[in-house]
């Protein structure tokens, strides 16, 4: 029998029915819709995490490392010492770091560089006995060495095109103190939970309803996933994909693993123009200190900038770091991670910052020449593809000394500049040192303020003013060599009196400083007094193509053969004139400058090996009468300030006052320019010897301190140059009646070869050097003049046949006596 069903339920039954097929066809869709989507964004961001996991946190930093050091037998320093310069170059007490590991034994310290090490270190054990370096025994062969280099200092990770500042730092070598610190600042169960923290998101959402304010309920996991792989946009698809990537983190990575990347990878703020990431990089920049070496209260300090860096920056807002510090202080004690003691007195210590801030630490002009360097000579080489290890010439120590003399010296020049009427903009700086022999350059600073300006003033085209002078007197001394105008010797004369000077159908009308004129005057008080108008003289005589040749030859481009250059008007860059005086430094061999040694990739292959550039400018014994003349600067000239403010060792050098003030100058150690100026070009009021020579002055003193630049020797004459005693007034041979005798060099040969007729000169003789080093003895045969009226006789080589003892004169009548000034009048007439 069949039920008949009424026509409304049937109509009913059937909608509901088909309609629950769509539901559930929906239903399953959406199912499936969503779990593919999540699917892929799974397998898309688990592909993303696993490469970027392999590269590591860092893969796109470059790692520049300074010059290595040595330690020698006899050198001052404590195991503890020791100690701590290992662990600046990454050493730990594990020998499974692959940097390398060191032991500190009651007598002596050993290590031993691992895989990552520099490829030239050797493992040694070094025995210090009361702080001073008694054997040096190489691990290696077992056998006893002098000298034996250290690990490389890195000093920077910087080669990122947003100039982010890494310091990688591992697990093994965080300080618990610091653990703890972050741990209690940002997430105390982070080893607990599996990526979110359910407690402490209830907390946030009770805190959020109940009190109106934000609380932050990110675990370390989920900063790390946004930091790394994310940006700071805060919306829900950037939140949903945060929770993803945390969960696959925490999957992917054990805890110690995700905490080592967080350390290393969080935002700390900005300092200058750098913008800081990790605790490694943040412990140098804040507190000048290796990570493994911070107190509680500087942890505590640290950590508190996770919150907000910016705002709690310690050099801009000491006050709010004090109080972020003391609040994470007080979570440290409410976790159990220091007692009552510890915080109480935590709380009261200063915030003590590095002195200067990044600056101190870092190179940060060097850094981007080396970045431009690599621009441009490797240009086939993608550096941010890999870390590669990029070896430089800068000594830290050094760098850290030039900032040190450059506050000092500015801080003089601003004080100078407040005493006039006039107000003047914010003079500038640069200072460049250089291995006079290699042209390595050691330290290099282009501004008084990188974060204020990147402006490398140390590449600043700027006239040079008088430290060009040397070239013009190189140039008119090699006529004693080549003859190519009359013989000019450091006793030639000329008068410095109003001149002027035709060239080209043009007259140049050059003055002196405060139009001072001194009449006639020899080669050395010229150039030791900085006299312009008879080096434009000397300039002349030489050839004005003739001096442009030599200072193109030493690399100072675009200077032209006209008498304006004799004084320095063709501008120059610091790092260039620094290269240019290698020729005196060096005895006549110029150098260029270079900041690379070496390039390995990551896996420690040589990618390339820095080659000295050099050539030939200058006789060596032209180069030698320069310097010599150069040290007369420092005697009696317009250096003599160094002098009084305490630097005594033997070293040559020349003031420069054009429109900036300028100094350079060196010893068998090292090589320094120093220019101070405004940056519009506008006329600094103050010369090269109130302005750059103290800073100069401050850092040659200071680098001469340390071990490697200790030993400064008097500069050597090389074969052919000759040294007698001369007077001063005459520029002729001394006598023993002379009452201030001097000594003067010459190439062999050129030296005077008459006695001083002012004080009894007739029949003496003397014992002069000759070019083989054989004795020539002389005598006067005739009563010339000095070399004012003429070439000198040239000095004989080997030994000549002894002068014959001079006939008696007949008696004359007596003339009548003169007095002192006719007698000197007599002579120059």
């Amino acid at each position: 029998m069949r039920v008949q069903i009424p026509r409304r339920a049937y109509l009913s039954r059937l909608f509901f029915s088909r309609a629950g097929k769509v539901i559930a066809g929906v239903m399953a869709f959406f199912i499936l819709t969503v779990g593919g989507l999540f699917t892929y964004a799974w397998v898309h961001y688990s592909r993303i995490i696993d490469q970027k996991l392999k590269e590591g946190p860092f893969a796109r930093t470059a790692m520049l490392y300074a010059a290595p050091e040595a330690l020698s037998v006899g050198d001052r320093i404590s195991s503890a010492e020791l100690a701590a310069a290992l662990k600046a170059r990454g050493y730990t007490e594990s020998r499974a770091n692959r940097m390398g590991w060191y032991h500190v034994r009651a007598d002596a310290v050993e290590f031993f560089p691992g895989v990552d090490s520099y490829a030239r270190t050797e493992p040694a054990v070094v025995f210090i006995q009361d702080g001073v370096i008694t054997r040096i025994l190489s691990s290696r062969d077992h056998t006893d060495r002098y000298q034996i280099g250290l690990e490389p200092e890195l000093f920077t990770n910087l080669f990122d095109r947003s100039r982010q500042k890494r310091r990688i730092i591992r697990f093994g070598d965080i300080p618990q103190v610091l653990v703890n610190a972050i741990l209690s600042a940002e997430d105390k169960r982070f080893f607990s939970h599996a990526g979110f923290d359910p407690i402490r998101l209830i907390r946030t959402i009770w805190v959020d309803v109940t009190q109106n304010r934000r609380f932050g309920a990110s675990t370390i996991s989920m900063q790390l996933a946004r930091t790394i792989w994310l940006d700071q946009e805060k919306t829900w698809k950037r939140k949903a994909v945060e929770a993803l990537i945390t969960l696959q983190i925490e999957q992917k990575l054990t805890k110690e693993e995700i905490f080592e990347h967080y350390v290393n990878s969080v935002d700390l703020g900005m300092r200058r123009s750098f913008a800081v990431r990790g605790f490694g990089e943040a412990a140098q920049v804040y507190l000048g200190k290796d990570v493994r070496q911070l107190t509680v209260e500087e942890a505590a300090m640290l950590a508190g900038l996770i919150q907000r860096p910016n705002y709690l920056n310690p050099y801009r807002h000491p006050e709010r770091a004090r109080n972020r510090r003391n609040i994470v202080l007080g979570l440290m004690r409410d976790n159990g991670f220091i007692n009552e003691v510890d915080y109480r007195k935590s709380t009261k210590a200063p915030i003590a910052l590095a002195e200067g801030g990044v600056e101190s630490t870092d190179a940060p002009y060097f850094v981007d020449l080396i970045h431009d360097t690599l621009q441009e000579q490797f240009q086939e080489i993608d550096f941010q593809a890999e870390s590669y290890r990029v070896y430089t010439t800068v000594d830290m120590k050094l760098q850290r000394d030039a900032i040190a003399a450059i506050q000092a010296g500015m801080k003089e020049v601003d004080d100078q500049l407040a005493r006039r009427k006039r107000k003047y903009p914010q003079p500038q700086v640069a200072l460049v040192a250089l291995d006079p022999k290699t042209g390595e350059v050691k330290a290099l600073v282009g501004g008084r303020s990188y974060g204020e300006s990147q402006l490398n003033r140390a590449l600043a085209r700027r006239q040079p003013g008088s430290i060009f002078k040397p070239f013009v007197y190189a140039s008119v001394l090699r006529s004693a060599i080549d003859g190519s105008t009359e013989l000019i010797t450091p006793v030639s004369t000329v008068e410095d009196e109003p001149t002027t000077f035709y060239f080209d159908d043009k007259t140049y009308e050059p003055n002196n400083f405060k139009m001072e004129f001194h009449g006639l005057v020899n080669l050395r008080q010229a150039l030791s007094k900085s006299m312009n108008i008879p080096t434009v003289k000397f300039a002349e005589m030489a050839g004005y193509d003739a001096v442009a040749e030599l200072a193109r030859d030493a690399g100072l481009s675009g200077v032209r053969g006209t008498p304006a250059l004799a004084l320095g008007a063709y501008e120059v860059t610091p790092l260039d004139m620094a290269s240019a005086y290698t020729v005196f430094s060096n005895g006549g061999t110029w150098t260029k400058h270079n900041f690379i040694r070496e390039i390995r990739s990551e896996s420690g292959g040589r990618i390339f090996e820095y080659t000295p550039v050099t050539r030939q400018v200058l006789d060596p014994r032209i180069s030698y009468m320069v310097v010599d003349l150069m040290q007369e600067v420092l005697r009696s000239g317009t250096g003599a300030g160094a002098r009084s403010r305490g630097f005594g060792l033997p070293a040559a050098g020349k003031t420069g006052t054009s429109h900036d003030a300028w100094f350079a100058g060196f010893t068998t150690k090292l090589l320094c320019i120093v220019w101070v100026g405004f940056d519009n070009n506008q006329e600094l009021p103050l010369e090269g010897s109130k302005a750059a020579l103290p800073i100069w002055t401050e850092f040659m003193k200071r680098a001469h301190q340390y071990r490697e630049y200790r030993g400064v020797q008097a500069f050597q004459p090389p074969d052919g140059i000759t040294t007698v005693d001369i007077d001063p007034l005459t520029g002729q041979l001394a006598t023993a009646a002379c009452p201030k005798p001097r000594a003067e060099v010459f190439v062999a040969g050129t030296q005077p070869v008459e006695f001083c007729r002012l004080h009894g000169g007739s029949g003496q003789r003397t014992q002069i050097a000759a070019w083989d080093d054989a004795a020539v003895e002389q005598q006067t045969a005739e009563p010339a003049g000095s070399q004012t009226s003429g070439p000198a006789r040239v000095a004989r080589r080997g030994r000549p046949e002894q002068p014959k003892p001079p006939a008696s004169p007949k008696p004359e009548p007596e003339a009548p006596k003169r007095g002192f000034l006719d007698r000197i009048r007599a002579i120059f007439r």
